[in-house]
């Protein structure tokens, strides 16, 4: 399967908004990562800085978990 980059070469489009919702919330990636993998999505830190950074595609079944833990919705991650 091809990969396509988003704007500016990244992978997804939520990276900045995930970023912002986990430090408004005062969490570290360790602990957002923690959050998740309570919620049943199995990311760690590394993998929560490749989102924020645009590193790494996010799943629609991930995107929906991020939602949920960092109390937002889709559009919002998706900045619709």
């Amino acid at each position: 399967m091809k990969i396509y980059k988003y704007i500016d070469g990244k992978c997804n489009a939520s990276g900045p908004e995930v970023k912002m919702l986990r430090e408004k919330a005062g969490l570290s990636q360790e602990q957002l990562a923690a959050k998740l993998q309570l919620a049943g999505l199995n990311l760690n830190q590394k993998a929560i800085s490749r989102i924020e950074t645009g590193e790494r595609i996010v799943a629609d079944y991930e995107l929906i978990t991020l939602a949920e833990v960092l109390d937002a919705t889709v559009n919002e991650l998706l900045q619709i």
